[in-house]
């Protein structure tokens, strides 16, 4: 029996705010309570971003919800979580962020076959209103065309 991975957030708005280039999969550090929060499906990725700092790379703004079990030495639901990357990946964003002006951006969160918790960023550049504008309507046109062809058929 195959074990399928867990999806625990999903940033949706990020498609619409963002035009996304790239997709890199990092590891995440969470602590006891934060792993159980998260299980519990208390993510929440909307102001959420990555940040490269030195030789290492960090999740900001991720509200993970404290534990409800959790005793006095529960976390702190917006604390900076590390990431886990190659020193390849880290120099790779650092430059991409730093000269051409891109965002780091979590996509989703889960937990991977081995029960790793793994992080989905993107290189995003930040979209203008009619930007988003041109965009709903490129997806309304094709669903209009997909309409019309099946319609046909």
């Amino acid at each position: 029996m195959e074990q399928k991975i867990k999806i625990l957030s999903d940033n949706r708005s990020a498609g619409h705010n963002y035009t996304l280039s790239d997709r890199i999969e990092a590891g995440l550090v969470l602590s006891g309570t934060e792993v159980k929060s998260a299980r519990d499906g208390k993510i929440q990725l909307k102001d959420a971003y990555g940040e490269v700092s030195g030789r290492e790379a960090w999740l900001c703004n991720a509200h993970i919800g404290q534990y409800s079990h959790g005793n006095i030495m529960n976390h702190d639901p917006l604390r900076t979580r590390k990431l886990l990357l190659h020193r390849k990946e880290i120099n790779k964003l650092l430059g991409k962020t730093q000269q051409q002006g891109l965002t780091l951006i979590p996509l989703r969160i889960y937990f991977s076959k081995r029960g790793l918790a793994k992080v989905e960023l993107g290189l995003a550049k930040g979209k203008k209103q009619h930007d988003r504008r041109e965009s709903i309507k490129t997806r309304e046109a094709s669903r209009e065309v997909e309409r019309a062809m099946k319609e046909r058929r």
